[in-house]
C-alpha cells in the first residue's frame, strides 16, 4: 500500500497468533482512542503535590510519590553528609575541586513541555531550568557567555532525558558553580518561579563534585497509566470512540502517517514497507485484553539482563547490536487500578476511571523502550500469545516485530536510585 510516497509492509509473524495480532496501524488506533486527557490531569496534580501515586494504589503505603517520600528524604540527608565529608577532604585543593555541585530533584508535567532536552524554538524543561539558574553562574563563565553573545544560562546534567509528553516526579539533574554564596533556597525559588503549576522543585542539596546524575545512578523507575474507555473495553463501536475522545481521529491520522518513521528508523532513507493487505486482515481481531495476562508477560523479564534493541526506537545503528542495548530489569509488573474521579482532581463532577498501571524498574532504559514494551505487552496479551512472547520477540531481526510506542501521555519517570535497589519499595507488589 502506498502512502506519502512510501510502501508499507506488515511484519510477518510466524506463530499461531499471527492472525489475531494487531497491525501497527491497529495498534495506534487502539492506543490513542482513549481519554488520555484524564491521565494528564492526574499527573498534573502529582506535579504540584496535591496528590500522590498512593491515591492510585491505596493499598501501597510507601513510598508516596508526587510528594517528598521517606526514601527521597533519606537520599537528601545522605547527599548532605557526602557533601560535607567531600568539602572537608578538599579544603587544601584548588581549581575544579573548589567548585560546588548541586543536586536538584524536579517534578514537571509532560503535557506542558516539549521534552527535557534543550532545542531551539521549543519549550523544554532543560531550557527553562538553565535560564532560571543563569544568575548563579560564576563571573568567569558569565564573561565568556557575554563575549560569545550567548544568553546567561547555567549548564545542567540529567539522569535521563524524557520525551515530549512524558511526566517526571523526581527527575534528577545537577549543575555546578565556583560561587560560594549560592544557597539551595535561592535555586529552588528561581526554578519554582519559572513555570508555576508545571514545574516544581522537590529538593535541592549540595553534593560531592564526583556525583553524576546519570553515571552514578543504579536504577530508574518508570510508571505507565493506560486508561480504559469503559469497564468492558468494547472497542468495536467507532462512534463511541469519537465521543469519548474528541482527539481520536486527529491523533490516529497523525500517528499513522508517522508509523514508518517511528518503526523503521534503522532503515531511514530506504523504502520502508507496511502491507495490511495480506493475512493480517483475515479473521476477527481481538478488541480487549487481560491485565493479568500483561502482568504475566512482564514477569518473564524480571531478574534478567537482555538486549532490548527490538524494543527501542530512534537509536543509532552502532547501538543496535552488542552490550550497549542490554538492560537489567529488576521489577516489571502490571495491575488494575482506579484513577481518581475528576471531582477529586480538579473539582469537577465525574467517576473513577479504570486504568492499568505498569511499573518498570531497571538499571537503564533505551529510547522509547518503556512505551514499546507497554504497547507490545498489550498487543501480545490481546492476541493470546504465550508467557515467553516478549522474550521471543527479542530474537527478531526487525523492529517492526514489536508494536509502535504507546502514547507518551501515560508515561512518568517516578524516581532515580543511587543506592542498591530495594524490592520492598516497589509500588506494585
Amino acid at each position: 500500500m502506498m502512502e506519502n510516497g512510501r510502501v508499507h509492509h506488515h511484519y510477518n509473524h510466524t506463530d499461531s497468533c499471527n492472525l489475531a495480532r494487531w497491525t501497527a496501524r491497529e495498534c495506534y488506533q487502539f492506543m490513542y482512542a482513549r481519554p488520555w486527557h484524564k491521565v494528564l490531569q492526574f499527573y498534573s496534580t502529582l506535579v504540584i503535590g496535591r496528590m500522590s501515586l498512593s491515591n492510585l494504589l491505596p493499598t501501597e503505603k510507601k513510598p508516596l510519590y508526587g510528594e517528598t517520600s521517606v526514601e527521597d528524604l533519606s537520599e537528601i540527608v545522605e547527599a548532605h553528609e557526602e557533601s560535607e565529608s567531600a568539602m572537608v577532604s578538599t579544603k587544601c585543593r584548588s581549581g575544579r575541586w573548589l567548585r560546588v555541585t548541586f543536586k536538584i530533584l524536579l517534578s514537571y508535567h509532560g503535557g506542558s513541555f516539549d521534552g527535557w532536552q534543550k532545542q531551539p524554538g521549543l519549550n523544554t524543561v532543560q531550557g527553562l531550568v538553565e535560564r532560571s539558574i543563569g544568575s548563579f553562574v560564576d563571573e568567569k563563565k558569565a564573561q565568556k557567555l557575554k563575549e560569545k553573545s550567548l544568553p546567561l544560562e547555567g549548564c545542567t546534567i540529567v539522569a535521563g532525558r524524557t520525551d515530549k509528553g512524558v511526566t517526571a516526579l523526581n527527575q534528577v539533574c545537577a549543575f555546578y558553580t565556583w560561587r560560594k554564596d549560592v544557597q539551595t533556597r535561592n535555586i529552588e525559588d528561581a526554578i519554582n518561579n519559572a513555570a508555576p503549576g508545571r514545574l516544581r522543585v522537590v529538593s535541592v542539596s549540595e553534593v560531592s563534585r564526583e556525583f553524576h546524575p546519570n553515571f552514578s545512578a543504579k536504577w530508574r523507575r518508570y510508571f505507565y497509566i493506560f486508561p480504559f474507555n469503559n469497564e468492558d473495553e468494547e472497542q468495536n463501536d467507532e462512534s463511541r470512540k469519537s465521543d469519548e475522545n474528541p482527539y481520536w481521529h486527529e491523533q490516529c491520522m497523525e500517528q499513522s502517517n508517522r508509523s514508518a518513521e517511528l518503526l523503521g528508523e534503522e532503515e531511514k532513507g530506504e523504502s520502508v514497507t507496511f502491507d495490511d493487505s495480506e493475512n493480517v486482515e483475515t479473521g476477527t481481531k481481538p478488541s480487549r485484553f487481560s491485565i493479568d495476562r500483561v502482568n504475566q508477560l512482564l514477569l518473564q523479564l524480571e531478574g534478567k539482563s537482555l538486549s532490548y534493541k527490538m524494543f527501542s526506537r530512534d537509536t543509532k545503528a552502532s547501538r543496535s547490536t552488542g552490550p550497549p542495548t542490554e538492560c537489567f530489569i529488576y521489577h516489571a509488573r502490571a495491575v488494575e487500578a482506579r484513577l481518581p474521579c475528576s471531582e477529586e482532581v480538579h473539582g469537577e463532577s465525574g467517576k473513577e476511571l479504570k486504568v492499568m498501571c505498569v511499573e518498570l524498574v531497571g538499571n537503564r532504559f533505551l529510547r522509547k523502550m518503556v512505551r514499546v514494551l507497554v504497547a507490545t505487552s498489550i498487543r501480545e496479551a490481546a492476541a493470546g500469545a504465550g508467557d515467553d512472547a516478549l522474550l521471543r520477540l527479542m530474537e527478531a531481526t526487525c523492529r517492526r516485530a514489536t508494536a509502535p510506542p504507546a502514547p507518551p501521555d501515560g508515561l512518568c519517570l517516578v524516581d532515580v536510585g543511587y543506592s542498591e535497589f530495594n524490592p520492598a519499595n516497589c509500588l506494585i507488589k
